[in-house]
């Protein structure tokens, strides 16, 4: 006879799970024991049972417990600007419509009901963490962590007065403030957020440096987004914008270029051999006809990225399953290979690959003894996923958000049985209805 059974306080018992490490495996009819707030032992669903005494057992026989989704670039606030500029290239959407709005509407209470609305989505799409980069990090920090939401928020930088900071030394000022505040914490980190090459003067790019290098965080950029950013730089600074970036001391493993649709085989090469990781974000990138991410030429030469959203003034929404579909669909037709970034490649990048690029895949992204406990569970047992032939790539090809079931980060639950736990959704969307007032009568005025 064996011993007494060990504890566990959650055993998720799944018809499949699809761990991503190793890449492309699927495990049929297995069970997860997460205890506190890490998974201690993966297995067939018979021997864990026998194993553990589970103070809660989660059965979902027709679906797949994957790791939870990871938006490997996002604008939450700007959660509340969904659709109010669309179809108009980066620019002029930039430049005409979106700043002018925030302008008139960024601050604590705008933030913190934007990422409020963010979190509920997310959750409800399967998606655990998110790689932030708005104004009031701050308050988003907060409201990251009142929710138990796994976040890093971006310090921003950049070199014009924001409702923020004025000046470039209280940006800076602010930034270590808020780095220090949440240091150490177990689900909030930090990157430091320079907006981008055309509005970050070269100083406060060695400021940046200097800041990622002392304080140990990544450095969270757009990058070569525009053929127009390219050209520009070129005209200013004489040189390419990651050029210019390698002369002030960015181009390392501390960065994560965001976009980066214009790329030579040279700069491709050079991220490989620095270790710089890049978020990618084909919907975004697609809405406003800014080119290409080549995530096929940086997979062959081994640099890391993952998925991500981009805000949803810009997408319009925060969902990850669909963006890693998009993701899988446009490698094929810009590598002009059927099967380049294949399903596993793609789930992979919109976990572990994630996770890789925000630093985190020590942690979280793949389901192993002793990482954090973040799952997402999706249903497949309806008519949309039948037959099902192959589990990875109905995942990828033929799943919605929708058929998100549960949720838990840091073995908490965030989503059970398609619902919100400790959130509001009627008064999530009734805010949400307030703000779309105000916001249009801020744009109609005269």
């Amino acid at each position: 006879m064996g011993g007494p059974a060990e504890h566990c306080d959650v055993l998720i018992e799944a018809g499949w799970v699809v761990p991503v490490v190793p890449k492309g495996v699927v495990l049929e009819d297995h069970a997860v024991a997460v205890r506190g707030d890490v998974i201690v032992a993966i297995g067939p669903r018979a021997g864990m049972r026998e194993r553990f005494a589970a103070g809660e057992v989660v059965s979902r026989p027709g679906s797949v417990l994957i790791p939870g989704l990871v938006n490997a670039h996002t604008h939450n606030p700007m959660t509340l600007l969904r659709g109010i500029a669309d179809d108009l290239p980066l620019m002029e959407w930039l430049q005409g419509h979106i700043w002018p709005v925030e302008g008139a509407v960024t601050g604590p209470e705008f933030v913190r009901d934007g990422v409020t609305l963010a979190i509920a989505e997310m959750l409800r799409g399967g998606t655990t963490c998110a790689n932030e980069n708005y104004f009031f990090p701050d308050v988003q920090a907060e409201t990251y962590k009142r929710y138990g939401f796994r976040a890093l928020v971006g310090l921003p930088i950049i070199d014009f007065s924001t409702a923020w900071a004025r000046t470039s030394d209280e940006y800076f000022a602010k930034a270590a403030d808020v780095d220090d505040a949440w240091r150490g914490d177990e689900l909030i980190g930090t990157t430091i957020a320079p907006h981008a090459p055309y509005t970050v003067c070269d100083a406060n790019f060695e400021r940046v440096r200097d800041f990622a290098h002392e304080r140990d965080v990544r450095v969270h950029l757009h990058l070569h987004e525009t053929a127009q950013e390219v050209r520009d730089s070129v005209a200013q600074h004489g040189m390419r914008p990651l050029a210019r970036l390698d002369r002030l001391g960015l181009v390392d493993d501390r960065l994560i270029g965001v976009h980066m649709t214009q790329l030579t085989d040279d700069e491709i090469a050079l991220c490989a051999e620095r270790r710089v990781c890049v978020a990618h974000c084909p919907e975004s990138n697609l809405k406003l006809a800014s080119g290409f991410c080549p995530v096929c030429k940086l997979q062959h030469a081994g640099v890391d990225f993952g998925i991500g959203t981009d805000g949803c003034a810009s997408n319009n929404d925060l969902d990850m399953v669909g963006e890693t579909r998009t993701a899988a669909l446009l490698a094929k037709a810009v590598a002009d290979d059927a099967s380049a970034l294949d399903a596993a490649s793609a789930l992979h990048s919109a976990t572990l690959g994630g996770a890789i690029t925000l630093g985190l895949g020590g942690r979280i992204g793949s389901i192993e003894g002793g990482k954090q406990a973040d799952l997402t569970c999706i249903d497949l047992d309806g008519l949309e996923s039948q037959p099902l032939h192959h589990v990875i790539s109905q995942l990828v090809y033929a799943t919605a958000r929708h058929q998100v079931t549960d949720v838990w980060i840091a073995g908490r639950a965030k989503l059970r049985a398609r619902v919100l736990v400790d959130m509001d959704i009627d008064a999530i969307i009734a805010n949400a209805r307030q703000w779309r007032g105000r916001i249009a009568a801020i744009r109609t005025a005269p």
